[in-house]
């Protein structure tokens, strides 16, 4: 990015979104990060340094009202609004007929509808500044796997990326798809990962490089995998 820009990212208080929102103070950049745990908010905060360019916020990136004030108080803090980072997901870790349903709702809100709200709420800065709309995918929106629902919130994320790009291309508004591949984050709960795991940078890379792209870019879908992973 060109000069220093200011950019949301939701669920950064760990893994991607938190590496994203630390290389992007690193250079210079306005940060505003959203966690729903207060408690892991505070200390990422507290452990990061450049309070004067970042702004933490307590919201669910499923809640329209939370998302919609997490974009307000973003602005009203930093003037305006270059990106937005819809990072906010997880996986229950079970699978459709051998799981727990009773957690499924919160993923597919949180996955699918999160990103959606933060579209939502974001476009209309987003136009006014020029800016880019990343969302974070993954491989599992790119291959499936049997009875996985989690996949499916991904796989949803890959066509609302494109159905994205298409509304808001004509406003001047660049939209890129993140698809990370197994990557060693808190995301994955304790399980065991195999030694080629990528560590979160890359892929926070990946994003940093997204959003440096100049003007009349549309830089539309990153894959990034490790090397090693077959699928």
């Amino acid at each position: 990015m060109t000069g220093s820009k200011t950019v949301l990212i939701t669920g950064a208080t760990s893994g991607i979104g938190a590496h994203t929102a630390r290389l992007l103070l690193d250079r210079g950049h306005r940060v505003a990060v959203t966690g729903r745990d207060e408690g892991r908010l505070k200390a990422f905060l507290d452990g990061t340094g450049h309070p004067d360019r970042l702004l933490g916020l307590v919201a669910d990136a499923a809640d329209w009202s939370a998302t919609e004030a997490a974009v307000a108080r973003t602005v009203a803090r930093f003037g305006a609004l270059d990106a937005a980072v819809a990072n906010a997901g997880f996986m229950t870790g079970d699978s459709i007929g051998a799981g727990d349903p009773t957690g499924w709702a919160a993923m597919v809100l949180t996955n699918v509808l999160g990103p959606a709200l933060l579209a939502h709420a974001a476009l209309p800065h987003l136009e006014a500044a020029g800016g880019r709309l990343v969302l974070i995918g993954s491989v599992a929106g790119l291959k499936n796997s049997p009875a996985n629902l989690y996949s499916a919130t991904k796989w949803a994320i890959t066509g609302l990326a494109e159905n994205l790009r298409l509304h808001a291309t004509s406003r001047g508004i660049g939209v890129t798809l993140v698809n990370p591949g197994m990557t060693d984050t808190p995301f994955w709960q304790g399980a065991d990962l195999p030694p080629f795991a990528l560590p979160p940078r890359p892929v926070a890379e990946a994003v940093c490089f997204a959003l440096d792209q100049p003007a009349g870019v549309d830089l539309n879908t990153l894959t990034v995998r490790p090397v090693g992973q077959p699928v």
